[in-house]
């Protein structure tokens, strides 16, 4: 199988898992006053997560950084666990994250005809 990685791919992948990481750190405070979820467990998983983001974002010049980047989404889904609102905004980053990896390459095939 073979997996061309794109500009546009990579464009659209770095602004999805930056936004990402943005909410995943975020779901730190959430998660420890909201939640009651002790407070290391609450930062290794929320920073944790946006770090592993970024390194993501960093890696999409290789078709390993798409691996990453889906390891991400299932990640971000299972912090629902944690809190229970991340089920939704996982879900939503996932879509999200397959959306732009298809109309990225749809677009770029149809512009390099």
């Amino acid at each position: 199988m073979n997996f061309e990685v794109t500009p546009g791919m990579r464009r659209l992948g770095a602004s999805v898992l930056g936004m990402q990481a943005i909410v995943v750190a975020l779901i730190t405070p959430v998660a420890i006053r909201i939640q009651g979820v002790p407070v290391p467990v609450a930062v290794t998983v929320g920073i944790g997560l946006a770090v592993l983001c970024v390194v993501a974002a960093g890696l999409l010049k290789r078709p390993s950084g798409y691996v990453v980047g889906s390891l991400v989404q299932v990640l971000a889904i299972a912090t629902g666990f944690l809190v229970p609102m991340m089920f939704f905004l996982g879900a939503i980053f996932a879509a999200l994250w397959i959306t732009a990896i298809f109309v990225a390459r749809r677009v770029e095939g149809v512009t390099s005809r």
